[in-house]
């Protein structure tokens, strides 16, 4: 196994998740942790919090995103921007990582954003690949609907949907988990 292979597997254990050669996601813990921002080589963290404070980090640039994990906040305002600069980062060789509390929602779906505007991918092809690298993932329903009018923006199409279950309006890609989850 190569020394990059050995990198992400360890990274990932330790929450950090690599999701493409320039952009990483986590939970808050380990974006403070210096010892894993630094043996990743992060040179940007995007901070989706309204509260936490990130650890000052020699020669890494901080940006914040001050935003609620609230189905109402208004993260979509943030998803060009966002997605804008994490491809600048990338284009001028960093990496960049983003973080929320948990990692699961609020900088998830803006990772989400960047690889639809970026990668040219589809929410659906975006989704798969965040959840292969950190499978905790889960935007809420709000973020979802975000995700869906900036899917249709970009593409004037959208491959995922929410639809209505017993748990309130989810996206389809939750659809048979939520019915298993249902069942027992």
């Amino acid at each position: 196994m190569d020394d990059d292979r050995r990198l992400s597997a360890a990274t990932r254990l330790a929450g950090l998740a690599q999701i493409t050669d320039n952009l990483y996601l986590s939970n808050a813990s380990s974006a403070n942790s210096i010892a894993l921002v630094s043996s990743a080589a992060i040179t940007c963290i995007i901070n989706v919090t309204r509260a936490v404070v990130n650890t000052p980090i020699p020669d890494v640039e901080y940006v914040r995103v001050p935003v609620a994990d609230s189905p109402s906040s208004r993260l979509g305002d943030y998803f060009d921007g966002v997605a804008d600069r994490i491809r600048q980062v990338e284009a001028g060789g960093g990496r960049a990582l983003v973080h929320c509390n948990a990692g699961v929602s609020r900088s998830a779906a803006l990772c989400l954003a960047y690889l639809m505007k970026h990668r040219s991918m589809t929410l659906l092809e975006a989704h798969r690949l965040l959840r292969a690298r950190r499978p905790i993932v889960r935007p809420n329903s709000g973020f979802w609907k975000q995700l869906i009018d900036y899917e249709n923006k970009l593409y004037a199409c959208s491959t995922v949907r929410m639809i209505l279950s017993p748990l309130g309006d989810i996206p389809d890609v939750y659809e048979k988990e939520t019915k298993n989850m249902i069942a027992f």
